[in-house]
């Protein structure tokens, strides 16, 4: 599996989403700029002292990630507040990428313009704007590691 923050911008929320990682096996992408540095010590804290158990890429742009999962023949999802299907009615593999925006601003237009179908979301109530990064990637990966009967894991 593979985790992408687009354009992160709290410390200790890519810390708790690369502990994640590392728990589960799965690959973190990080897609520039970046709201921190890699070795920001608030980033490194959350993280513990998992780091060298997690695979960080990091790239330039989404458009850059993208071109990875066309190349690995993989699929892409985009987990969005503006999606109409949940993150459960998605079949998950092993190879799939689970996308997810910076923490004020979510994913840009043009990718919910350009990958409507592959878009989801996780229910909420109306009165909320949204859930944490980590907390909804964490959701997220163990759902398709589930799915999957937890390959890997203990």
């Amino acid at each position: 599996m593979h985790v992408v923050l687009f354009e992160p911008q709290i410390p200790p929320n890519t810390g708790n989403v690369a502990r994640t990682c590392a728990a589960t096996g799965t690959v973190l992408h990080l897609v520039r700029p970046l709201g921190f540095q890699i070795d920001d010590s608030s980033l490194r804290r959350a993280g513990v002292d998992y780091w060298h158990l997690v695979d960080i890429r990091v790239h330039d742009s989404l458009s850059e990630v993208l071109d990875e999962v066309e190349r690995e023949a993989a699929r892409a999802y985009f987990f969005t507040k503006q999606a109409t299907r949940r993150y459960t009615d998605v079949r998950y593999a092993e190879k799939d990428y689970l996308i997810f925006g910076k923490e004020t601003t979510g994913l840009p237009p043009w990718v919910h313009e350009q990958h409507r179908n592959q878009s989801v979301r996780m229910p909420m109530g109306q009165a909320m704007r949204s859930l944490n990064l980590s907390n909804t990637v964490a959701i997220a990966i163990y759902e398709a590691l589930r799915q999957q009967d937890f390959p890997g894991l203990e």
